[in-house]
């Protein structure tokens, strides 16, 4: 397995050191845009990461977030996106038909990226009804490292918060990865 993390806005710095990816927060809804993501990315790419962009989705306008979420990720091959299903803060959450038309629409969108689902194991196991997830899964379970505690294959585990959110990507290295990610 190889490591890796996922930042937002709430980060300014951190570290690429024994890292071979990192995700960003680039989109929220249909008018929140992460004003740290292209800094971040260049840190990401400048310490030779695979670099992939999430969208914290909301419920409703689904064609009208996948637009907005394409049209301010950077459209770099080798790149890779997601769609972060959970709770917003006002305590609502896109349905399962939702995410999954969500997913459908970036992947018609960018057909030359792959399409990853964010989801916590609470809405894996009790929200999702068609274990769609477009090109992988990305589970956040926090126990071991590469232990998720899922039936579903997993490309990603997000295993811990503390001090920041850390993840294993089920691939042999990063070379691999990078394979994958460029279909």
């Amino acid at each position: 397995m190889i490591r890796g993390i996922d930042v937002s806005s709430h980060q300014s710095t951190f570290s690429t050191d024994g890292l071979s990816f990192v995700f960003i927060k680039a989109t929220e809804g249909r008018s929140y845009i992460n004003p740290k993501m292209t800094a971040q990315a260049k840190r990401a790419r400048d310490g030779g990461c695979v670099v992939g962009f999430y969208h914290f989705l909301w419920p409703g306008n689904i064609a009208a977030q996948a637009a907005y979420f394409v049209s301010k990720a950077p459209e770099k091959a080798g790149d890779l996106l997601a769609v972060d299903w959970e709770r917003t803060g006002e305590g609502t959450a896109a349905s399962n038909a939702e995410k999954d038309r969500f997913i459908r629409e970036v992947k018609r969108l960018r057909p030359s990226h792959r399409v990853l689902l964010y989801a916590n194991r609470d809405f894996w196991l009790n929200r999702d009804t068609t274990s769609y997830a477009g090109d992988g899964l990305w589970i956040a379970d926090y126990v071991t490292a590469g232990k998720p505690r899922i039936q579903a294959d997993w490309t990603i585990h997000q295993y811990t918060s503390t001090p920041l959110d850390k993840n294993v990507a089920d691939f042999a290295d990063e070379d691999e990865l990078r394979d994958w990610a460029a279909p």
